[in-house]
């Protein structure tokens, strides 16, 4: 009966909810897809890049005919608006989606997936503390650059990794796809980490300058909030480490079982 496992709705519901943010994340990167909204009012004017040409202008794609809908006609992938618009287009989607992940860890503390459970809380912990207290908290680390590959980097690996879980949990398994959910992360995952850090580190002025999460305690003393994160960044470091050597030691047992497993079906 564990096929027919009520959780794999949840799993479903997932995955489908991480293939639109992906896809909603490699949309943005195109000329004038800036959301209608924004959390301090009106869009930023367009700006010129190196590959945005003014419209009707000798550039690729310019010149002619109804004009589009912005000033500037700019290569997919080079407008740079819509790299800082990822948050305001698609950030509450990913909060849902992240605050649904928790309940892998009930999944596998109830035996619905066979993994372990600290190195799982590890990387969720992470992805929170990212997203909710440093991303979320600061509307100037929202406009960076780094949100949108985060983006990209952990819903490019949780749409292999929960495809790859929910057709376990059904009773399917494909040779490649095991193959590919055990390996995908090996460049992908110190890549997220590495990005990790560097929306830590971009966003440290802000919270000095702010003071958010900082307060005062009895008895004259104080949290000083970014040396929280700091201290943070490090154990990000070493967390990674502990992860990284357990998955890799999962994904030699998980290969080296499933070509047996394969014979005998």
């Amino acid at each position: 009966m564990k096929g027919t496992s009520p959780t794999s709705f949840a799993q479903r519901s997932t995955l489908a909810f991480y293939f639109f943010i992906f896809f909603s994340c490699l949309r943005t990167a195109e000329c004038g897809e800036v959301p209608p909204f924004r959390a301090r009012g009106a869009p930023p004017a367009h700006r010129p890049s190196p590959c945005c040409f003014p419209d009707g202008g000798g550039g690729p794609g310019g010149g002619g005919g109804g004009g589009p809908r912005c000033p500037w006609r700019c290569q997919p992938g080079c407008s740079p608006d819509s790299m800082v618009d990822t948050f305001y287009a698609i950030g509450l989607v990913m909060q849902l989606c992240q605050s649904i992940s928790v309940l892998e860890l009930l999944h596998i503390y109830v035996g619905i997936e066979s993994s372990h459970l600290f190195p799982r809380f590890l990387q969720l912990t992470e992805r929170i503390i990212i997203l909710f207290v440093v991303i979320t908290s600061q509307e100037e680390v929202q406009e960076k650059y780094v949100v949108c590959v985060l983006f990209i980097f952990w819903n490019l690996l949780d749409m292999v990794r929960y495809t790859y879980s929910m057709l376990s949990v059904i009773g399917m398994s494909y040779a490649f796809f095991t193959w590919l959910s055990q390996t995908l992360w090996m460049p992908i995952y110190p890549l997220c980490v590495l990005a990790e850090a560097f929306a830590i580190y971009q966003s440290l002025p802000y919270f000095e300058s702010l003071g958010t999460y900082s307060t005062k305690l009895p008895f004259d003393l104080s949290i000083y909030f970014p040396y929280v994160l700091k201290i943070y960044l490090m154990m990000l470091f070493i967390g990674m480490y502990f992860t990284y050597s357990h998955l890799y030691l999962e994904r030699r047992e998980v290969l080296s079982i499933f070509p047996v497993k394969k014979k005998k079906m």
